[in-house]
Parts: C-alpha cells; sequence; structure tokens
C-alpha cells in the first residue's frame, strides 16, 4: 500500500485495509518506543503545526511523534503567520511547501484544511476542524482494539453532541465494521454528508448504524459508550442553550453507563467537563480509558507521520 504523499482529511479517503495498517503501524511503533528500540523514521525530515485552535493533545503528541521519529517541527500559531494579515491559504500552502515535508493544521473550517491540501505540494493532516477529527478517531480505534481484541463487531455508543467527533467516528467505525449507535438531540445531529458515508461505509462491512435521540437505546449492551464536550471551541455564545438542551438527558452517568456491557469501557476524546457530559464517577471509574486515548494520539500520529512523510 502506498502513503506516501497522502493527506488525512476525514479518514474517508482511505480504505478499511489502509486504516487498519496505520493502527498496525502503531501498534508496532508503540511496541518500540516501549522497548527503547530506535525508530528514527523521519530524520531530517520537518513538519510545520499550524493551529487556528490551541491544543494540548494534539500539539504535544505531533511535536513528540515527530522528534522521537528523528524529524523536527514548528508551532505556527494564526498569529505566527501572514494568514492572521491576510495572505491567503494557498499561498501559505505554497510557501510551507518549500521549506517542511508534511503540514499539520488545526482550524476551523473543514473547508481550510481541504483547501491547504489543495494547494500544498507535501502531505497534509486535519489535526481538527469543524467537521471532523480524524486523529483522535485513529487514535480511538487503537485503543478498541487494544481493550477489546477487535473492532470489526464491537458496538460504540455515542452520546451527546454530533459534533466533528462523531461524524468520524461514524466514518472509522464503518469503515472497519464497528456497529455505532449515536444519541443526540434533535437539531444536534451528525453531519449528513458523513452520516451518509457511514451508511454506505457500513453496507460494505457489514456494521450498523443507529441514530436516535435516546440514550438508554444508544448504550443498551454496548462494548464502548463514548462522549465528548456539549460546547465545542468556538460555540460558547451557545453554551447557555445548548446545557438547557443536553443536561441531563445526555449526561453519561454510572446509571446510563451500567446499561452498557457489563465490562464496557468509557472512552473521551479530552477536555472533559467533569459534571457536564460526565459524572466523575465514570470518567475517573475503573472502566475508563480515556488516558490510554491520549496517550494513543502520539503512536498513530507517529504511524501516519511515517507512512505519508
Amino acid at each position: 500500500m502506498s502513503y506516501k504523499g497522502r493527506d488525512v482529511l476525514t479518514l474517508q479517503e482511505f480504505s478499511p485495509d489502509e486504516i487498519l495498517y496505520i493502527l498496525k503501524t502503531a501498534k508496532d511503533l508503540k511496541e518500540k518506543q516501549r522497548t527503547n528500540q530506535q525508530h528514527r523514521l523521519l530524520e531530517g525530515k520537518q513538519l510545520a503545526l499550524i493551529f487556528q485552535k490551541p491544543s494540548t493533545r494534539t500539539r504535544v503528541s505531533f511535536e513528540v511523534a515527530m522528534n522521537e521519529l528523528g524529524g523536527s517541527s514548528l508551532y505556527l500559531s494564526a498569529n505566527d503567520l501572514q494568514l492572521g494579515r491576510g495572505e491567503t491559504i494557498a499561498d501559505t500552502a505554497r510557501v510551507l511547501s518549500r521549506y517542511v515535508h508534511c503540514i499539520m493544521a488545526r482550524v476551523y473550517k473543514q473547508k481550510d484544511v481541504e483547501d491547504l491540501a489543495a494547494e500544498a505540494s507535501v502531505p497534509v493532516i486535519n489535526g481538527l476542524s469543524d467537521l471532523s477529527h480524524p486523529m483522535q478517531i485513529l487514535a480511538d480505534l487503537l485503543t478498541v482494539q487494544e481493550k477489546k481484541g477487535k473492532i470489526k463487531g464491537v458496538k460504540i455508543a455515542f452520546v451527546g453532541d454530533g459534533n466533528n467527533v462523531c461524524n468520524t467516528l461514524l466514518v472509522g467505525c464503518t469503515k472497519l465494521g464497528a456497529d455505532i449507535s449515536v444519541a443526540c438531540p434533535k437539531n444536534y445531529q451528525p453531519n449528513q454528508d458523513y452520516l451518509s458515508w457511514a451508511k454506505k461505509n457500513a453496507e460494505a462491512s457489514g456494521s450498523r448504524v443507529t441514530i436516535t435521540e435516546d440514550p438508554t437505546q444508544a448504550v443498551e449492551k454496548a462494548d464502548v459508550v463514548y462522549t465528548d464536550v456539549f460546547v465545542s471551541m468556538g460555540a460558547d455564545a451557545e453554551r447557555e442553550q445548548r446545557m438547557k438542551v443536553f443536561l441531563p438527558k445526555y449526561q453519561v452517568t454510572e446509571k446510563l453507563f451500567s446499561g452498557a456491557s457489563h465490562d464496557a469501557i468509557f472512552m473521551h476524546d479530552l477536555p472533559a467537563h467533569r459534571n457536564e457530559e460526565v459524572v466523575p464517577g465514570v470518567i475517573d471509574g475503573p472502566r475508563s480509558v480515556v488516558w490510554d486515548q491520549a496517550e494513543n494520539r502520539m503512536h498513530t500520529s507517529k504511524a501516519v507521520l511515517s507512512l505519508i512523510t
């Protein structure tokens, strides 16, 4: 399989076998790190990190990943670039392509990262947009694989806002044959394009997609219960209205979590707002794997960087 020069924008652009190979590569690199084996696959390579939105996990995971692979990275906030003064994305892409070997961009709009990819002559990775979060979902799939021993046939329930994480989780799960059940309020459902992709993927993989407004129904006998913040970055003006819609119905409580399988795990992409989308007893409980998810962001970043750069 050829990955060199490929962009990572939504996960929909990758076949199931390609995604599984990314996960295998991540697992191998994780083992090498833990056994202190050298894996400096990108010696002399440079990665540009563009951040329109701040981040903890995305920034640190990519910087550490690139360093451990033998390369280096440049952190570029919107204020560090001429983007903040009106330079076009196309011009920025063309210039950066002359300096670096790969670009990661964490942006407000999906169109921005797609325009960047269209004009750059080096691979572009979507570090998050309003519609998609492919690097997070790769880490999530690796975590499910590690904790459940498989992905195909696993039931994953997502409860909350049908946001960028939910959109991409729909794509990733259905690509690899996991059943996914999403519970969200009527006016906060997943993006229709991503939902359409998921349904087509499910037909090919034999998985099931369920969209409901009932969290109890979604969580029933689930192997994984996943949630995210109710107010994503950039939606702060909607906070009061969203809290009225989501609370208390969509909060992952011990009672809601108990409706899942007896050995279900809890997942959250972080940062978490305890006593909003999830209670402390669940996220800090013995079946929470959120810290493993967070760690796996680094290993899947390594895998993607080593394959496409």
